[in-house]
């Protein structure tokens, strides 16, 4: 019998401090190929801390990080291959077209010329960016720069997609584009975004994790989260919601998942059932 594949993300007691203040405190999880999942806390809860540390901008205190079986402390240059990252504030530069931006950071990522330009003509498309192709990014509004920064981050097809608040600053519609676009790696990429917005959590994501003070308090499917946290399931759950399960859908071979933890009270801080239904009630 094979082994089962290995995870596209490992995260092993990971801590972070700032001059004595604890940003990331003693955080596990895992996530598996394929996967789309959610980051959900208020700002502060250690979020893009954690993101930023999975791809290697900023490195822990203690504890591992690995990316398709590769340590992101011991092998920066093989895991930066394998990842696409968008920070909250995408720095882009303003004085590009956007066609030859993309065609800077595809050669950057060392995708073949011969297969650039029909890469760039691809990710556009997806992006609905055709249209401004041509624009100096300077003179582009939030929700296109915005669009711009996903582009980016999916241009080389790495197998795992990290995006910081990935509909910040977008209107009705550009969430819709950009739900549609993340939906559309289910299966093909491993996906992970933040927001401490729940709609966008949970129309979008296949698991929760619900972030506070740097801990993961709850973990689970939106579904399951308002049973346990709120104790009651959405008053009018959309149809997709329905379909949200703990396994990625699409993926061929995928390992289960992890149980849930039970949400069980650490000495230092209040019970994470309570900070957990702080959270979520919040972002609701």
């Amino acid at each position: 019998m094979s082994a089962p594949p290995t995870p596209a993300i490992e995260v092993d007691h990971l801590v972070k401090t700032y001059a004595g203040m604890t940003a990331v405190a003693d955080l596990s999880f895992s996530v598996a190929r394929g996967e789309i999942i959610g980051f959900l806390g208020p700002n502060g809860a250690g979020k893009s801390t954690t993101m930023r540390i999975l791809t290697g901008y900023l490195p822990a205190n203690s504890g591992t990080v690995r990316i398709c079986g590769h340590s992101v402390a011991t092998e920066p240059d093989a895991v930066k291959r394998l990842i696409g990252y968008m920070p909250e504030n995408n720095p882009l530069p303003e004085d590009m077209r956007v066609s030859e931006y993309l065609y800077f950071r595809g050669r950057l990522k060392e995708i073949p010329r011969r297969k650039l330009s029909p890469r760039i003509d691809e990710v556009l498309e997806l992006c609905d960016l055709k249209r401004v192709r041509h624009k100096i990014i300077g003179q582009l509004s939030k929700g296109y720069r915005q669009r711009v920064g996903i582009a980016e981050a999916i241009l080389a097809e790495p197998p795992v997609i990290i995006m910081d608040e990935p509909t910040i600053g977008l209107d009705p519609h550009q969430i819709l584009i950009v739900r549609d676009l993340i939906a559309g790696l289910r299966g093909r990429m491993t996906v992970i975004i933040s927001s401490h917005i729940l709609p966008e959590i949970e129309m979008t994501c296949d698991r929760v994790l619900i972030i506070n003070r740097g801990r993961v308090v709850a973990q689970g499917s939106p579904a399951d989260l308002r049973r346990e946290v709120l104790g009651r399931s959405s008053a009018a759950p959309s149809p997709r919601s329905k379909t949200f399960s703990s396994r990625p859908r699409g993926a061929v071979g995928t390992p289960s998942l992890p149980p849930r933890p039970c949400l069980q009270p650490h000495p230092s801080m209040p019970s994470p059932k309570s900070i957990a239904h702080e959270t979520f009630s919040h972002a609701t």
